[in-house]
């Protein structure tokens, strides 16, 4: 890859908020300044979004049980919220949503995780969501698509910043120029999308939540008691034996609760015979890279496999895996994954993902936030059973009793080790992944028809910039 080498101006750093020197940054400023689209007139995003404060609930009990949105419940590109779900109480302090337009993540918003709340319903969530409110001057539709078009979030990476987790900053967003189009424009593309988006949102409809796909073909199989499981987790009293309290550990960051309902609706029939995770897989963890190093852009011979690659579906985004130099990887060099191995994530808000390593990520380093899950003997467990025991409620109560109830939940390697996997014969493993994966493969289907939809939705942005006048 050659060396790119750009001319900038002191004087233009100066007049900035923030002291960023890194070559994207400049590069967007000085010399693209701030211009994504190629349009006669521009505005400046400010003129458009005002950042609303909001207010905050405390971690704990809440007075009355919320909705909880975060990152991942925001469909990307598609303005719809998934997966939520109603909470009695929160680990860590919240915002809440409700008074502004529009929400807009600092944490990687060129993923797309933004989403309109024109009814202004009542959310909680992370204090990575931003509310703005959208100017009465411009359609909110408009905007909304205008900012999740490919275009524009493509751009937003040059403006990230942060070691391992990469934010925009609110000031450098609206700073962005887009095109001027008039209301009464904005109005009659605005009219022409709504039938698109009904389309998006009839076929989201027909798209089945993977956990559940998951759960429900493990309740089929061992016949939990999934539902009964559920309500008891909204419990907030418990009662316990003495027996409990005094764990193997003897320790009282264990979670009775999430125990006594594996045991009593999950592990409740003696016919299924369970398995200890470290009789089958070898538990290894990842390396922190050295203090003051980071992940880059440029490209190398050494990826650096983060816990923002892998979402709660299972998936690695290949394209967004980062790089670290050859000095960096000599000194991490033996903590990588290889194809089929498990990466589980161990600490924060994200434990329990988990992940199978692809082809394509085979030998790379990998963050110390995950754990890597080697199965011993692949003509006894397939790797694919026992990434779907560790994605279902199978796997997630026994995480939840030992991921430790301190600021931050942690997963250590000694309790993974711990998590019991029903066994099943080989020709019922390849039976329940062909249910799984034939369910997947029907939502693989209507999501390219969404992708479609999609495109239609940029592709009247762009007709709508190039006329402009």
């Amino acid at each position: 890859m050659g060396l790119v080498k750009i001319n900038t101006d002191f004087k233009n750093i100066g007049h900035q908020e923030f002291l960023r020197p890194n070559f994207g940054y400049r590069y967007f400023f000085d010399i693209q300044d701030a211009i994504i689209f190629n349009a006669p007139k521009l505005i400046k995003l400010k003129y458009v979004l005002s950042e609303r404060k909001t207010e905050k609930l405390n971690k704990g009990d809440l007075i009355k049980p919320e909705i909880l949105v975060d990152i991942g419940n925001i469909d990307r590109r598609n303005n719809i919220l998934i997966d939520t779900q109603k909470v009695y109480t929160i680990g860590s302090d919240k915002n809440v949503i409700q008074k502004g337009d529009i929400i807009i993540p600092k944490l990687q918003p060129r993923m797309g995780n933004i989403f309109l709340n024109l009814l202004h319903q009542r959310f909680i969530g992370s204090t990575e969501l931003i509310e703005y409110t959208i100017s009465h001057n411009h359609n909110p539709i408009f905007v909304y698509y205008l900012i999740t078009s490919k275009v524009f979030l493509n751009n937003l990476i040059k403006l990230e910043s942060g070691k391992t987790h990469r934010r925009v900053n609110p000031i450098d967003l609206l700073k962005i120029k887009i095109p001027f189009i008039d209301k009464k424009t904005q109005d009659k593309v605005s009219l022409k999308i709504k039938p698109i988006e009904q389309a998006i949102h009839s076929l989201k409809n027909q798209i089945k939540n993977l956990k559940e796909v998951i759960d429900n073909e493990f309740a089929e199989n061992f016949n939990f008691d999934l539902t009964n499981a559920d309500k008891a987790k909204k419990e907030i009293i418990h009662t316990a034996e003495f027996t409990d309290i005094a764990n193997d550990e003897m320790k009282f960051d264990i979670s009775l609760k999430y125990r006594y309902i594996f045991n009593k609706f999950i592990k409740r029939f003696e016919k299924i015979e369970w398995v200890a995770l470290d009789k089958i897989v070898t538990v290894k963890g990842g390396k922190r890279l050295p203090k003051g190093q980071d992940v880059t852009e440029i490209e190398t011979d050494y990826k650096y496999i983060r816990v923002d690659d892998l979402d709660w579906k299972g998936n690695f985004d290949v394209d967004n895996v980062k790089y670290i130099s050859e000095e960096n990887h000599k000194i991490i060099k033996n903590y990588i994954a290889n194809e089929n191995d498990i990466l589980l994530t161990i600490v924060g808000a994200t434990v329990g993902k988990c992940g199978l390593i692809p082809n394509e990520l085979d030998g790379y380093n990998i963050t110390e936030n995950f754990a890597r899950l080697i199965i011993k003997d692949k003509k006894e467990y397939l790797p694919e059973y026992l990434l779907f025991c560790l994605m279902s409620k199978t796997s997630i109560y026994q995480i939840e009793e030992y991921k430790g109830r301190g600021s931050q939940g942690k997963l250590a390697i000694f309790r993974i080790k711990k998590i019991r996997i029903p066994v099943l014969g080989m020709h019922e493993q390849k039976k329940l992944i062909k249910a799984i994966k034939n369910e997947f493969d029907a939502q693989k289907v209507i999501i390219r028809h969404i992708v479609k939809e999609r495109k239609k939705i940029d592709i009247l942005i762009d007709d709508t910039i190039n006329n402009a006048t």
